[in-house]
């Protein structure tokens, strides 16, 4: 039987699998994500669209899996009264037209797309906060353009999303399913959805109600042609190897409950992947699932600002 922490935690992997299988439910249609900052400036790119607020130093928020910028809606606003504040959102996701994201190399082309961003906006080094896949997404940039990111908080995320699976996975073992997978979620692109599913997912990946008609309203939006090839992507991506290497500063930060996983259990998890970097520390909230800034908003806000803030 799958316990309640690795089914929070697959749900957080292969949540669009469930949500878009065929059933008598309507068809699916794209929600409309939260409203967005005022009068932002928006940068279309390839990969990714980016989103800019505010004035000061930088720091870039970049979402997860079949998620929109609109997670950061807690947090944004007030990180924009004194930063400049960098919303990412992956195109295929919130509704948006999928662009480069339907071919192979989409988890590359949005380090490349960041990259020539900042460099073309002559950034600099700058913070980086990644949620989920936007915390690979974080890794992937220290280990490719160590220049271009200061620090990074990692947000429920590792660095091998297999691990999920089996302790023991790599990515050769786990290709045929990431596979089968990525085929089947394409194949669901456009037909009936099982809200059900939907609901029932949500509910794994977040603890308050409120929290979880946000998420499955997100994960309704996306293109699942999208998701499968990001997961995919995600799937037979393992930065384990390259931890050591990384001297960028990591900040992982990870949730537990008492419902789910406990905090023992979470420390042992995060804290021993992460182990091998040079440069790590951890921050833990209790009373949270995955999307931890939705569960438990102050307590997200207060380590954010805490992060974004350290010199």
């Amino acid at each position: 039987m799958i316990t309640h922490f690795k089914a929070r935690i697959l749900a957080s992997a292969v949540s669009i699998l469930v949500v878009l299988q065929p059933s008598a439910g309507r068809a699916r249609t794209p929600v409309a994500s939260a409203p967005a900052l005022t009068a932002p400036a928006v940068t279309q790119m390839e990969h990714v669209s980016i989103q800019a607020s505010g004035t000061g130093p930088a720091i870039f928020l970049i979402p997860g899996l079949s998620s929109p910028r609109a997670v950061w809606d807690g947090v944004a606003p007030e990180l924009a009264k004194t930063h400049r504040v960098y919303l990412v959102q992956v195109n295929g996701f919130a509704g948006d037209d999928p662009r480069g994201n339907l071919k192979p190399g989409m988890l590359d082309g949005i380090v490349a797309d960041l990259d020539a961003f900042i460099a073309k906006e002559k950034i600099g080094s700058t913070p980086m906060i990644g949620h989920s896949m936007g915390g690979l997404v974080a890794l992937m940039m220290a280990k490719a353009h160590p220049g271009d990111i200061s620090r990074a908080l990692i947000v429920d995320s590792l660095p091998y999303v297999g691990l999920i699976f089996n302790p023991n996975a790599t990515v050769a073992t786990m290709e045929p399913q990431a596979k089968m997978i990525r085929d089947q979620m394409a194949a669901g692109y456009g037909k009936p959805v099982n809200e059900a599913y939907a609901e029932r997912t949500a509910n794994g990946l977040a603890l308050k109600p409120e929290s979880r008609t946000k998420v499955k309203a997100w994960m309704l939006a996306a293109d699942s042609r999208v998701s499968g090839q990001a997961l995919y992507e995600d799937m037979t991506t393992d930065l384990r190897p390259d931890l050591a290497a990384i001297k960028t500063p990591l900040t992982i930060l990870y949730p537990w409950s008492d419902t789910g996983i406990s905090k023992a259990r979470a420390d042992a998890l995060y804290q021993g992947v992460y182990k091998a970097a040079p440069a790590v520390s951890y921050v833990d909230i209790g009373g949270a699932a995955h999307f931890v800034m939705l569960d438990q908003p102050e307590a997200f806000m207060t380590a954010l600002k805490g992060f974004a803030d350290a010199r």
